[in-house]
């Protein structure tokens, strides 16, 4: 503002200095000052619009401080072209003297006047260079130090680090790789950032300037004409809107700030789709670890049913027995279609995440693998990190601020509206041109522009009241599921000693039962026990990398980068 008012004042100073040579020559005082903005007009509209062009990139920049930018590039645009407007299209009026008391003296010299209307340019410069409404100021909402059961130790930048690939499982990073460019989820994010683009290349300069060409060649006839005649004419109509109060600026800032949260909501959809693609992943191990458990037990109570029927055929059984033998097996049996109805299902839940049919994957998930287990860092770091790594949390502080810039637009409606506009046309040769102001006043309806002010408000509130909730339903993420793990961790090795102490149980009742010392209802009961025990240890390992990956989601790992990373067999 300071630059513009300066350069503004100096053309002004010249014009003073000039029009005061020509008067000391004769000239009166109205013509003085004519021939004097005459005389420094080339030399001034070449200063203003070598000025105005230094400062278009910072009107018309986007990315990050985009909005600081453009706020200084429109402001000295507007002031610029206002300044000059005022000084030279109308130049006679603002040096035009006005005495309190008594007529004009034509002998009077222009430094002895008071030229009252001077104060119109610092006023519109002034007004050009402010925005009305409340500056965004980045919200604060209290945290712990560190998470419940975490360290205080922080994580720092950890959007990058590509933690599915602790699970040392090249196929699941294969799916990865796939599904990040092929997701329909994160492709409609990705939509709605060209949308938030497109939306903010129609705010600042290119929203005040507007325009249009138009021409006509009418041929007309009738018994009244003689003949035929044609009239043709063309005219071009251009219109700059002068922010005063800076409601163009309020507007760029929150589509900027749109935008820029539409990015961060791409991180946002990584995640989700990250989070559903290595859940059902895990879950398809898992069901096919249940498959391949299930059948080891099917092949074991065959096997003892076949015992059972020869023990009875030489009359050490009862049909009881048989009966006993025949119903385990039976029961392993039923459990078979619920366990394979799951692997399906994960499968083809996959296949929606991946957005391709299932049959082009199918053959290879039904390769079997070993349940993923994680083998990468489980820190989630501290509360604060939350703040730099998660997109949501960020993407719902752009919101806010986005909302806090509707404010100024909202009350930016309520002041008078300025515009400067012309018409040069010409019909059947002949010329003819317009040029002034326009300004607009909102008087009858200031009571529905004060609601929707306030209505502004009461959004920016609630936005401000959405961040602070999106904070601390982060740190209530990562501290769930930090206790999920650490549990799970437990879980683990308790059921992995389980099934070491029931294999050493069922191998020692195989020998009393062949010995006749341990009854079938016992033995076939240690072999159930068993069975149950590496069943709860394969759901105990789904848990414990569900859990894993659940942490880092809510860590806000895993989400920033460009393309889609390429598979690896290792890493974080």
């Amino acid at each position: 503002m300071l630059t513009t008012i300066g350069l503004a004042a100096r053309n002004a100073i010249l014009i003073v200095e000039f029009a005061e040579d020509l008067r000391r020559q004769g000239l009166g005082i109205a013509e003085a000052a004519v021939e004097a903005a005459r005389l420094r007009l080339r030399p001034i509209l070449m200063t203003a619009l070598t000025f105005i062009l230094g400062v278009l990139p910072l009107a018309t920049a986007t990315g990050a401080g985009a909005a600081a930018q453009n706020a200084i590039g429109t402001g000295v645009i507007g002031g610029m072209v206002a300044s000059t407007y005022l000084w030279h299209l109308h130049g006679a009026g603002p040096l035009r003297p006005h005495h309190e008391n008594g007529p004009l003296d034509p002998n009077e010299s222009i430094e002895q006047m008071k030229p009252t209307r001077l104060v119109l340019v610092p006023m519109v410069l002034a007004l050009s260079a402010c925005a009305v409404g409340p500056d965004f100021r980045s919200p604060s909402q209290p945290v712990a130090a560190n998470f419940a059961e975490g360290s205080a130790q922080p994580i720092g930048e950890a959007s990058a680090q590509y933690w599915w690939r602790s699970y040392n499982d090249a196929m699941l990073n294969e799916l990865v790789q796939t599904g990040l460019s092929q997701n329909l989820d994160i492709k409609t994010a990705i939509s709605r950032v060209a949308e938030a683009q497109a939306a903010a290349r129609a705010t600042g300069l290119p929203a005040m300037i507007s325009g249009s060409v138009s021409s006509d060649s009418i041929r007309a006839g009738g018994e009244a004409i003689s003949g035929t005649t044609t009239t043709s004419g063309a005219s071009f109509n251009p219109s700059l809107v002068l922010d005063l109060f800076g409601g163009e600026r309020r507007s760029r800032e929150a589509a900027l700030a749109s935008l820029q949260s539409a990015e961060l909501s791409v991180g946002a959809a990584r995640l989700t789709f990250l989070s559903q693609l290595v859940s059902s992943y895990i879950d398809l191990r898992y069901y096919q670890n249940a498959l391949t458990i299930t059948r080891q037990t099917l092949g074991t109570r065959r096997e003892t049913l076949s015992l059972v029927q020869s023990q009875r055929e030489a009359g050490a059984a009862t049909a009881l027995d048989e009966a006993q033998a025949q119903a385990a097996l039976d029961e392993s049996l039923a459990s078979l279609p619920s366990l394979e109805s799951g692997f399906y299902a994960s499968s083809y839940a996959i296949a929606t995440l991946l957005a391709q049919p299932v049959q082009t994957i199918e053959t290879r998930l039904q390769r079997g693998a070993a349940q993923p287990r994680p083998g990468g860092n489980a820190s989630a770091g501290v509360p604060a990190d939350l703040l730099r790594n998660r997109p949501d949390v960020r993407a719902a502080e752009r919101d806010y601020a986005a909302a806090v810039a509707k404010v100024g637009v909202s009350e930016a409606q309520m002041y008078p509206s300025v515009s400067l506009g012309g018409t040069v046309s010409t019909s059947e040769g002949v010329g003819s041109w317009s040029f002034g102001p326009k300004v607009s006043l909102p008087v009858l309806n200031q009571g529905v522009l004060a609601a929707k002010r306030d209505q502004a408000i009461a959004q920016a509130e609630q936005a401000e009241l959405g961040w602070r909730s999106s904070v601390l339903g982060a740190v209530e993420e990562v501290q769930a599921s930090q206790s999920d793990y650490i549990r799970n961790q437990r879980a683990v090795a308790a059921y992995q000693r389980s099934v070491n102490s029931y294999e050493r149980v069922v191998s020692l009742s195989r020998e009393t039962y062949n010995g006749g010392t341990t009854t079938l209802l016992d033995f076939l009961d240690v072999q159930r026990s068993l069975a149950s025990s590496r069943l709860t240890l394969a759901s105990s390992v789904r848990d414990l990398a569900a859990s894993w990956a659940t942490l880092q989601v809510a860590a806000g790992k895993g989400w920033a980068f460009a393309t889609a990373p390429a598979p690896a067999g290792n890493g974080s």
